[in-house]
């Protein structure tokens, strides 16, 4: 605050650490960073933030594996897999996760990554990302004199949003929330769900000056000193929104079978599936038929019969009481929708008739 009673403008400043070079499994990552910043005049200080790369912390640790082909790297995505969330059939056979990795946050194909190592082989995320955190403050502090804050970072997609951008996946010495809830707001009304990712923007402004292809995947960020904290903090895992806050536990396809009650489980219903446009219109209603009858199922009265063979496309016919043939029809037509396809619908003397077709829009 000025003499004059008028706040001072903040200033916040990130410095990409030039000279890092390639990272091998066993090498003393904090002593190389502490190397660079000194060949460089940049003195770290208690309050500073170093952003590091989750990359060069996972070569350093040697989470190298091997995978010469597409099954050994679907072997090292399910090896870091805690829960799948979504998967989706993409071009030349291959497949898409998004899952909950090991190591805490939602991320596609886990986290493990093919670029920039050694042919025939993928990189795992780092095993305990806080802990790699914390070891590297440690060991920066016993080498510069200064115990700055450190955050491992790694780059992901976000719900409703274009683009990827840097998180926080591990950390130590950061308070990585912001909990702003309670107070008021410049008109003096009760803010009640701020809750600012504190870690996350840091990890994103560092990124800012960061470039991969260059070898300079660690930065220092300056001006953050309310948020840096004497002690380690509690991690990232804050961060990660789970239970029954988390809007996204489920892609949309897997939402659509949780909804009807579908249950990984039950006798019938189908494994996650996977969206291909490949896939035949019959190949997806049977699908969406598995799912329909699966969870709270097609009530025992209800007569279904036919499969497949009607115009505009594969179908089938429901007998029974109305309110269990309009509860069916819903079941359909929500799983059919979750598969690309549109439920139309006719009805004659011998009952009614469901047929479907691929949604055109989709």
């Amino acid at each position: 605050m000025s003499a004059d009673g008028v706040p001072r403008p903040r200033t916040v400043s990130a410095v990409a650490v030039a000279g890092i070079g390639e990272i091998r499994a066993g090498d003393d990552l904090a002593a190389i960073i502490a190397a660079a910043c000194e060949a460089h005049g940049l003195a770290l200080r208690d309050d500073d933030v170093v952003v590091v790369a989750s990359k060069v912390v996972a070569k350093a640790e040697g989470r190298s594996v091997p995978a010469p082909d597409d099954a050994a790297r679907q072997r090292a995505v399910e090896s870091q897999t805690v829960r799948v969330v979504a998967e989706r059939a993409m071009t030349a056979g291959r497949r898409t996760q998004v899952v909950q990795t090991r190591s805490g946050p939602v991320m596609a194909a886990a986290g493990v990554d093919a670029s920039d190592v050694d042919e025939g082989t993928v990189l795992l995320l780092p095993a305990d990302p806080d802990a790699s955190a914390r070891a590297l403050r440690e060991r920066l502090a016993r080498l510069v004199g200064a115990r700055p804050a450190v955050l491992v970072t790694d780059t992901g997609g976000r719900p409703w949003r274009q683009g990827v951008t840097d998180f926080a996946l591990g950390a130590a010495g950061v308070a990585v929330l912001d909990d702003r809830r309670g107070t008021l707001d410049s008109h003096g009304r009760r803010l009640d769900v701020t809750v600012r990712g504190v870690a996350d923007e840091i990890a994103a402004l560092a990124d800012l000056v960061k470039d991969k292809a260059a070898g300079t995947p660690v930065a220092v960020v300056s001006g953050t000193a309310a948020h840096v904290v004497a002690g380690d903090g509690p991690g990232a895992g804050p961060l990660v929104r789970t239970g029954p806050g988390d809007w996204f536990a489920h892609g949309h396809v897997e939402a659509v079978a949780a909804a009807l009650g579908v249950e990984p489980d039950d006798p019938g219903a189908p494994p996650p599936p996977p969206i291909d446009p490949r896939r035949s219109v019959a190949e997806r209603w049977d699908r969406a038929l598995a799912v329909a009858r699966a969870g709270r199922g097609l009530d025992a009265a209800l007569t279904v019969t036919g499969s497949g063979g009607r115009d505009p496309g594969p179908g089938v016919s429901v007998a029974g009481d109305l309110v269990e043939v309009g509860v069916a029809l819903e079941r359909l037509r929500a799983a059919a929708w979750a598969e690309g396809l549109v439920v139309e619908v006719a009805r004659d003397a011998r009952g009614v008739h469901l047929s479907a077709r691929a949604d055109q829009v989709r």
